[in-house]
C-alpha cells in the first residue's frame, strides 16, 4: 500500500532525536512530516494543519499525552493517533485505546516497525474514506432517483391521454389521473391490481399481459387495439413494453387516447359522401346520356362547332362521375367494408380480363398493351377480387393515359419470395423526382404541359394505396420523367380483410 503524497503526520515528542528520527522515516514513506515538542504545541498545530496521523508520546512535560489524545478523540475524530511511550505497560495501553488511539508503539523501535504501523494507519484512514464516498454516492443516487420518480409521475399525471403501467406478472404499478377518467374507474380502485381489473376488453388485456412477459420486445410488431365502452364511447390503445438496461422486460406502458368524436366525424364524413354521391350520380349520368344522344343527332358541316362544345361538356360529365365513384371507393375503404368477401383468385384469369376490357382504349391511341405471364401457374390467391380488379384497372389506366399515342405498356407477373409480383411498365411521360413522394396523396395530379389536359380525379393512386394496405400488399413506384413509369405490385398469396379504419386515411 502506497501512502498519498498529500498525507500528513505530526510527531509529537519531547526528544530532538526521536522527532528528527520519525521525520527522516515517515518522509522517505512519502508522508509530509510536521513536528511538535509539547502537547499545547501540538493542538496549536492541529488548529492550523490538516493532519491525518498523529505520533503521540504520552510522558512529556506539561500537557501530557492522554491528555492530548483525549482533546485530539473529542475535536478531530478522524485523525489516526499512534501512541510512542518508553513506558510500555499493559495498563498504559488499555488506557491510551479507551481514549481513541488507534495503536501503540514502544521505545526503542527500528525503522520497519514504524512503518508498518502507520501504514495500517493510513489504510484505515483510506478504507474510511472510500466509505463514506460511498455512502455520499447511495445518498445523492437515492436523491437523485427519487427526484426523477417524482419528476416522472408529474409528467404522466399531467398527459391528457390515459397511461397505466404494469409490472411483468400484468399488475398496475402507476396510472394516471386521464386513465380513471377516461374508464370510469372508480377512485378507491388503486394500483397493485392485475390488469383485468381496470380494463374491461379481454383481447386487450391478453395484450397487455403479452407485452408485459417480454412477447414483444421489437416495438414494430405491436398492434394497436381499438375497443369500445357500453356507452358508445371509443377508445385506441397502443402499447409498448418497458425495458431495462439489459434490454430485459420490466413491465408494459399503455397509453389510451378517446376516440369517439373522430368515430362520429368518419361517420358523418361517409355518410355526407354517400348522400352527395348518390343525389349527384343520378343527374349527372342522365346528363351524360341526353347529351350523347344530342351528339349523335347533330349531322353536319353547321354542327361540327356545336358537337366540339357538347363533346367537351359530356367529358366533363364522365369525369364528375368517375370521381363520385372514386370518393364513394375511398368511404368504403375507410369504413372497413371493403375488401372482406375473400374468395379464390386465379390472377392470371383476372388480369386478362381487364387487359382485354382496357384493350380498346389502348388502340384508340394507337398503343401496345401486352399481358406477359409465367409458364408455370401462379399460386392461388386469397382476396377480393373486386379489390383486385380497382388495384390493377386503375394502374392500366394511369399507364395508358399518361403515354403518348402509339407507346407500349407492358403488364408482367412472376413470384417474388412468397409473394406474387406484378408490374405495370409504360414508356410514357413519366414523372419526375419531385413529384414520386405525392402522387399517393388525394387528389393530387402533376400537371405540366403533357398532362394538362388529361381528364382524371387524383384518386385511382390512393384508393390502390388503401386497397393494397387493406390486404396486406405493398407497391413502389420508379419513373424517369419523358421516359416512362414502373409500377410494382406486391401481393401476399393468402390475404386478410381489414376490419377496422385504414390509419391512412
Amino acid at each position: 500500500m502506497e501512502i498519498t503524497p498529500d498525507a500528513t503526520a505530526l510527531v509529537v515528542d519531547d526528544e530532538q532525536d526521536i522527532r528528527d528520527a520519525c521525520e527522516r522515516i515517515l518522509t522517505r514513506a512519502g508522508l509530509r512530516v510536521l513536528k511538535a515538542s509539547r502537547g499545547d504545541e501540538a493542538l496549536s498545530v492541529l488548529a492550523k494543519e490538516n493532519v491525518d496521523i498523529v505520533l503521540l508520546d504520552l510522558k512529556m512535560p506539561g500537557m501530557d499525552g492522554l491528555e492530548v489524545l483525549s482533546r485530539i478523540s473529542a475535536k478531530y475524530r478522524k485523525i489516526q493517533v499512534i501512541v510512542i511511550t518508553g513506558y510500555a505497560t499493559v495498563e498504559t495501553a488499555i488506557e491510551a485505546m479507551k481514549q481513541g488511539a488507534y495503536d501503540f508503539i514502544a521505545k526503542p523501535f527500528d525503522p520497519d516497525q514504524l512503518r508498518i504501523v502507520v501504514r495500517r494507519a493510513w489504510e484505515k484512514i483510506r478504507l474510511t474514506r472510500e466509505a463514506e464516498e460511498l455512502e455520499r454516492k447511495r445518498q445523492r443516487t437515492l436523491s437523485d432517483l427519487d427526484t426523477e420518480k417524482s419528476r416522472i409521475r408529474t409528467i404522466i399525471e399531467s398527459f391528457p391521454s390515459g397511461v397505466v403501467v404494469t409490472d411483468p406478472k400484468g399488475r398496475v404499478v402507476l396510472m394516471n389521473p386521464a386513465f380513471r377518467q377516461l374508464l370510469g374507474l372508480n377512485p378507491d380502485l388503486n394500483a397493485g391490481r392485475r390488469i383485468e381489473d381496470y380494463l374491461p376488453d379481454e383481447k386487450l388485456c391478453n395484450l397487455v399481459m403479452e407485452i408485459s412477459r417480454g412477447k414483444h420486445v421489437d416495438f414494430d410488431d405491436i398492434p394497436d387495439y381499438e375497443f369500445s365502452l357500453s356507452d358508445e364511447k371509443h377508445f385506441l390503445a397502443s402499447g409498448q413494453p418497458v425495458l431495462g438496461e439489459r434490454k430485459e422486460c420490466l413491465g408494459a406502458v399503455l397509453n389510451i387516447v378517446d376516440i369517439t368524436a373522430m368515430k362520429l366525424l368518419d361517420q358523418l364524413k361517409s355518410e355526407f359522401v354517400a348522400k352527395v354521391s348518390h343525389e349527384l350520380r343520378s343527374p349527372l349520368s342522365t346528363i351524360h346520356e341526353q347529351l350523347a344522344m344530342v351528339i349523335k343527332d347533330m349531322v353536319g358541316d353547321d354542327f361540327a362547332q356545336d358537337q366540339h362544345i357538347l363533346a367537351r361538356a359530356r367529358e366533363k360529365t364522365r369525369g364528375l362521375i368517375s370521381l363520385i365513384g372514386d370518393l364513394l371507393d375511398l368511404s368504403r375503404i375507410e369504413e372497413g367494408i371493403i375488401c372482406q368477401e375473400l374468395q379464390s383468385v386465379r390472377l392470371e384469369e383476372l388480369l386478362e380480363n381487364i387487359v382485354d376490357f382496357l384493350s380498346t382504349s389502348a388502340k384508340k391511341k394507337t398503343q401496345f398493351l401486352a399481358l406477359d405471364l409465367p409458364e408455370n401457374p401462379l399460386p392461388v390467391l386469397t382476396a377480393d377480387p373486386i379489390a383486385l380488379e380497382s388495384i390493377f384497372g386503375n394502374l392500366i389506366t394511369n399507364a395508358i393515359n399518361y403515354t403518348q399515342d402509339g407507346g407500349e405498356i407492358k403488364v408482367a407477373v412472376d413470384m417474388a419470395g412468397i409473394n406474387v409480383r406484378v408490374s405495370v411498365r409504360d414508356n410514357g411521360f413519366g414523372i419526375a423526382d419531385k413529384y414520386l413522394d405525392k402522387i399517393f396523396e388525394r387528389f393530387y395530379r402533376v400537371q405540366d404541359e403533357k398532362t394538362r389536359y388529361i381528364t382524371g380525379t387524383g384518386l385511382g393512386l390512393p384508393i390502390v394505396k388503401g386497397l393494397l394496405d387493406s390486404i396486406g400488399g405493398f407497391i413502389s413506384v420508379e419513373s424517369t420523367f419523358d421516359k416512362g413509369s414502373l409500377f410494382t405490385v406486391l401481393l401476399p398469396v393468402k390475404s386478410q380483410a381489414i376490419v377496422k379504419n385504414n390509419p391512412s386515411f
